[in-house]
């Protein structure tokens, strides 16, 4: 089985972050949610971001019991994962304080992408084997990322409500562009906080059904498919704000820039990973450009 191991993003890179002015947007309403359908309400005020660590030292140990059979093998696998430091930069436990906003419950699937790609012409999801070779960080080899290639304007078969993957940070921001013309509404990505507050609400809990990992919860490498699934298949992934796959199935693109615009945050953790990078904590960059079979995103929608 391949494995992922991210790299993780210091909290002093996350004090040079480049993203979206978001403080200058017009407040949210319940009732602007409502009047959307497929989009929940997050409302405005404090939660506790980031971890500490207790925190960190729960990743690496479910982590390894996710996989070892024995108390040697946990021991030695988490041992190995400590000493390369996955969870060492994650940026510390704190208080953020976030106006209201609203997220979609739904990754965007490939039906949704569908409709933007026929619409304008823009390019469908996929990649070729000489640029997946050039992004260097190569998990998965070129074979399986074939089955998720689009053939022209349409998506593999058995797809179509799968998250849509593929598509770079700027794929997800011209799609949000479409919709908000389309709806009537302005749509952007989240931001890294809002998604993390989406995901883990108010009390910092470490995934959104509480701070014990169960195995059941998501689409990760040992439980579910080899794969992506459709989206909303599991329960209890489903954050106390009715937002879905907010543990699991694919990483998700956020508005939020690092390295001077030419790198973007990702949060949650996808279908082939080990449960500590499944908390909502964690957080990994990726150049701008990237795609990739882990990678999908989802919208807010703002006030503006």
């Amino acid at each position: 089985m391949t494995r992922t191991i991210w790299r993780n993003l210091s909290l002093l890179s996350l004090l040079l972050v480049s993203c979206q002015n978001v403080a200058s947007e017009p407040e949210i309403t319940p009732t602007d949610c409502e009047a959307m359908p497929g989009f929940a309400y997050v409302g405005r005020g404090e939660f506790i971001a980031g971890s500490d660590r207790t925190e960190r030292d729960y990743a690496y140990r479910i982590s390894a019991e996710g996989f070892a059979d024995s108390p040697d093998e946990v021991a030695a696998a988490e041992a190995g994962y400590r000493q390369r430091g996955w969870f060492e930069r994650e940026p510390e436990q704190r208080t953020e304080n976030l106006p209201s906003f609203c997220m979609s419950q739904h990754l965007i699937t490939n039906t949704d992408y569908q409709a933007f790609v026929q619409a304008t012409g823009h390019r469908a999801p996929g990649i070729s084997a000489a640029d997946y070779q050039q992004q260097g960080f190569l998990v998965h080899s070129y074979n399986e990322v074939e089955p998720y290639l689009w053939q022209g304007e349409q998506y593999p078969t058995g797809q179509a409500n799968h998250p849509v993957v593929l598509v770079s940070y700027g794929d997800a921001v011209a799609y949000a562009d479409w919709r908000s013309g389309q709806d009537g509404v302005n749509y952007r990505l989240p931001t890294a906080l809002e998604w993390e507050k989406a995901a883990r609400e108010t009390d910092g809990r470490y995934f959104p059904w509480g701070n014990d990992w169960q195995d059941d919860g998501t689409n990760w490498a040992k439980h579910g498919p080899y794969g992506t699934s459709e989206v909303g298949t599991y329960p209890l992934s489903r954050s106390s704000y009715g937002i879905e796959d907010m543990a699991g199935n694919v990483f998700e693109y956020t508005s939020t820039l690092v390295q001077g615009g030419s790198e973007v945050l990702l949060k949650g953790c996808s279908w082939d990973d080990f449960p500590g990078f499944c908390r909502a904590a964690y957080q990994h960059d990726r150049p701008i450009e990237s795609r990739h079979i882990l990678f999908g995103f989802r919208l807010v929608m703002t006030g503006g």
